[in-house]
């Protein structure tokens, strides 16, 4: 039997502040934040209508967690509380941006719920996942408005978010590109994964080196038949054969 998700849990017995989701999003959360739960993680919320996500993920996360949210509109300001504090501003400013990276330091969960508009999101994206913990999660969602004209989007209309994320898909395996025009880079080496789901994408950071392959077992058939692969011997005949190369052989 499948535990209770404890996020739509307290959804369901809500008596506090104001939360409004899809409801599928509850799974999506619980599968990438529950590793983060009971830990002194800080937290920082885009877009906090009504407060109640924030009551939410106090609830959620725990005491020791430090809950930051971001709104337009000055009312939020009187939402924060003991352990929670309201920054308010304009997510397309880039300077108020990088304001809230100074004040908050390194962020280990980000859940952009903010305005919804494409530049808004992307500028929230670029001056903010650089700056988050080594194994951040940044989860974007309501991507549905990358496909509502009313808020810049459109069906593979560049500039949208969706798009912008697809793009971001080639810079995580840059790894094994032949064009000069993909090279790895910081988004390369610190982005571990990405997941796309209905309305939301999701991007977990980790430190990553460059892929390599390994073999270990026997050989079905060939002139090996039956040997082992041996690591040692496998290198040895590589050293042997750039020697000949390096000397023209």
């Amino acid at each position: 039997m499948t535990d209770p998700n404890p996020l739509e849990q307290y959804f369901r017995a809500n008596q506090g502040r104001l939360i409004h989701k899809w409801v599928h999003y509850f799974e999506i959360y619980h599968r990438h934040f529950e590793r983060f739960r009971g830990k002194p993680v800080t937290v920082l919320e885009f877009g906090v209508s009504h407060g109640g996500s924030l009551q939410m993920w106090r609830d959620y996360f725990g005491a020791d967690a430090r809950i930051y949210g971001v709104d337009i509109d000055p009312r939020c300001a009187e939402l924060g509380g003991p352990g929670t504090e309201i920054f308010i501003g304009d997510q397309q400013d880039r300077t108020f941006l990088r304001s809230i990276a100074d004040r908050v330091g390194p962020v280990d969960v980000l859940i952009e719920d903010g305005g919804h508009r494409m530049k808004q999101q992307i500028a929230t994206f670029e001056e903010l996942y650089p700056r988050m913990s080594p194994d951040g999660c940044f989860l974007i969602e309501d991507l549905h408005t990358s496909y509502w004209p009313k808020f810049g989007g459109g069906y593979q209309r560049p500039g949208t978010f969706m798009v912008y994320a697809k793009g971001l898909t080639d810079q995580l395996n840059a790894w094994h590109s032949r064009d000069d025009r993909l090279a790895v880079d910081e988004f390369t080496r610190t982005t571990k994964s990405m997941h796309f789901y209905d309305s939301i994408v999701v991007l977990e950071r980790g430190v990553v080196e460059k892929p390599h392959t390994e073999k270990t077992g026997r050989f079905s058939f060939g002139r090996h038949q039956g040997e082992t692969f041996d690591p040692e011997v496998r290198a040895r005949r590589l050293r042997r054969r750039a020697r000949r190369q390096a000397a023209g052989g």
